[in-house]
């Protein structure tokens, strides 16, 4: 005695302010991707195409982060407590890179 019970699924109406919001977020991303994608073409090598390209690729990752982290709609606190950290390890980074060079340029007697 088996009871086979029939379940029906109703799809919910499609949220067209999200739609819109997920479209323009790609347009923006697929923007600044085409434009590095530009550079890279039309730039020649050096240390300026590398500091754009560093540039551009942050500004996307913030503008992600902002926007599939909802850390846009934050508290400005919240926000410059995830900023500040970075900004220095960024800094520490850049520092070591920087220092590292010297080493070899030490003179021991």
């Amino acid at each position: 005695m088996e009871s086979h019970e029939q379940v029906t699924v109703h799809p919910l109406p499609v949220n067209r302010e999200k739609v819109r919001k997920l479209i323009r977020i790609a347009v923006i991303l697929g923007i600044i991707t085409s434009v590095e994608f530009f550079l890279a073409i039309a730039m020649p090598r050096g240390i300026l195409l590398y500091a754009v390209f560093v540039t551009l690729t942050l500004v996307k990752a913030f503008y992600i982060v902002s926007e599939f982290m909802h850390l846009k709609y934050e508290v400005k606190i919240l926000i410059w407590s995830i900023l500040v950290p970075f900004f220095f390890v960024i800094y520490f980074i850049l520092m070591m890179l920087t220092e590292g060079g010297s080493v070899f340029n030490l003179r021991l007697y």
